[in-house]
């Protein structure tokens, strides 16, 4: 092999592992994630929203080409928007539940 080809094997090598790396790291995070949100006993539909999301995004086919990865955040953004609707409706049920509110 001339230095050309070894130098783009060594450079396409260590993209490569940056992106195994970046992948596990984005792994783990959803697993936490999911398992955040098991504990804090979220409905089921605002999860399904999460992670059909979380799907699509990684999904190779898209509604607009790949470049451009507006629908793809739109997707997340929208399902995060629902979680977290879900969770301040969860706080407000749970504080006036056990007394905790202060009825201001």
């Amino acid at each position: 092999m001339n230095d050309f080809t070894t130098t783009a094997v060594v450079v396409l090598a260590a993209v490569a592992a940056l992106f195994l790396v970046l992948g596990i790291v984005a792994l783990a995070r959803l697993f936490r994630v999911w398992r955040e949100l098991r504990d804090a006993g979220v409905p089921g539909g605002a999860k399904l929203w999460f992670y059909a999301a979380v799907c699509y995004f990684f999904w190779p086919v898209d509604l607009l080409p790949d470049p451009v990865y507006l629908d793809d955040l739109g997707a997340v953004l929208l399902a995060l928007h629902n979680l977290r609707g879900r969770a301040r409706e969860l706080r407000g049920e749970q504080g006036e539940s056990d007394g905790s509110s202060t009825g201001r």
